[in-house]
């Protein structure tokens, strides 16, 4: 189905399939009728509220998801924060973006208030705002709406169906588009039941409790899954985005006797525009609202008019960048094989993708690294899909690590170093000194 807006699909599944369950949450279930009553009553008292921009405390929870529904009903702008990240770094944002009241943790709320903004937000209704996944200070405030990420669902649900009946897990951050749009809303678009996951204390168990039939993924949460034995037997789709994922992992995924999917698609375009349908996971066919051209050196450039970024809060700029006359010069590199399917070849832009989908810049990471260790000639990729530091010169190991301590301490457990390869061989460089991160990722792997 293709829905136009959170009201729409809230409505239609409200009146087709009333007590069809909508919403998962432990032992709390909503049924599509109750879901509806439930975010219409919370959108009529939102809007006698004075607040224009709310930041939402993205917890997952079935709280979380009415809030969020509702606040988009209300008029508001919303503001998708991610609940652990550091108090600091959410006060900041929290400017930024114009927030002027806030939803979720009540002791986290009540210290964030100070940094509430006074309502000024003139025209942000229907706006839905998504922090890219990259560093702290690279992050940018994607500006999409309802109606942006309903099309995006549409686009999704359209090569991977569900059906009611079917029950799609979630398990990933709705702070984030692609846990948002492939967690939550391709299920409700299809007027599946979506089981909200219970946390990471949880994910062991989620999928004998719920025991879903579809789930979406990043590679990391692939790999523990499968690691631990965790997936049910009724599981038959897994979805994996986000990141690079190793084909080891697909395969043993398939072996199972599960379907595996693999998705590309950017917070800039209101998550995924190609899917794989057939039997290469990396093969993927073009979502059909969109249009994917290679430039001349191979980047990929994309077309996606229902589902395209309105631009990044405040930064017409950073905006112009990227996306201009409705194309969206993405910075990855593809190609296309003899049957018309994408294919992810690399990179064009330094960043390093991690298996868990976050992003590290690399001049920014590199020049923090050459800061600690007082030396130049280093560069960071990846080995065995985790952040490896290949530093040239004579150094013993150890004394590196202790001087990078401190740095390490401060970045989360997910962009630390998991290992130092000291060489004597020159990195490897284009004639304007850049490196060539391709050819130094085919050495070290």
């Amino acid at each position: 189905m293709r829905f136009d807006s959170f009201r729409e699909l809230l409505l239609h599944w409200a009146r087709q399939m009333p007590d069809a369950p909508a919403l998962r949450d432990g032992n709390k279930t909503r049924t599509f009728r109750e879901l509806w009553e439930d975010v219409d009553a919370r959108a009529k008292a939102l809007r006698a509220e004075r607040s224009r921009c709310v930041g939402i405390l993205a917890d997952g929870s079935l709280g979380c998801v009415e809030e969020i529904l509702a606040a988009n009903l209300a008029g508001k702008q919303l503001v998708l924060l991610d609940a652990l990240a550091p108090a600091g770094l959410l006060k900041t944002l929290i400017r930024y973006t114009d927030i002027d009241a806030l939803w979720g943790d009540e002791d986290l709320t009540e210290e964030l208030e100070i940094a509430l903004n006074q309502p000024c937000v003139e025209d942000g209704a229907g706006k839905l705002l998504f922090f890219t996944s990259g560093t702290t200070e690279q992050a940018k405030a994607v500006v999409l709406t309802d109606h942006s990420l309903c099309q995006s669902a549409f686009n999704g649900s359209s090569k991977l169906s569900l059906a009611p009946g079917d029950t799609l897990l979630c398990l990933l951050p709705l702070g984030h588009v692609f846990g948002f749009v492939c967690g939550l809303l391709w299920g409700l678009n299809c007027g599946a039941c979506v089981a909200l996951g219970r946390g990471a204390r949880h994910y062991l168990d989620d999928c004998a409790y719920y025991k879903p039939t579809a789930v979406s993924v990043v590679p990391m949460l692939l790999g523990f899954l499968l690691q631990h034995g965790c997936v049910n037997k009724e599981l038959r789709l897994i979805l994996v985005g986000a990141g690079d994922c190793p084909p080891a992992l697909l395969k043993a995924a398939a072996q199972r006797g599960i379907r595996v999917s693999f998705g590309y698609g950017l917070t800039e375009t209101s998550s995924g525009v190609a899917i794989s349908v057939g039997g290469d996971p990396y093969a993927m066919d073009v979502c059909p609202d969109d249009t994917i051209t290679l430039g001349e050196d191979g980047e990929i450039l994309i077309e996606a008019p229902t589902c395209m970024m309105q631009g990044y809060y405040k930064q017409p700029g950073a905006t112009w960048e990227v996306l201009r006359d409705g194309v969206l010069h993405t910075g990855d590199l593809g190609r296309f094989d003899a049957d018309g399917r994408l294919h992810i070849t690399g990179r064009k832009k330094d960043i390093l993708v991690l298996p868990d989908g976050t992003k590290l810049f690399l001049p920014e990471y590199e020049a923090r690294l050459m800061t600690a260790l007082g030396h130049t000639e280093l560069a960071v990729t990846l080995k065995d899909n985790k952040p490896l530091l290949v530093f040239v010169g004579t150094a013993e190991e150890s004394a590196l690590w202790e001087k990078l301590q401190g740095l390490m301490r401060e970045l989360p457990r997910g962009q630390q170093l998991a290992g130092i390869l000291i060489t004597d061989e020159a990195l490897p460089r284009t004639a304007t000194g850049k490196i060539k991160r391709w050819e130094l990722q085919q050495k070290v792997g």
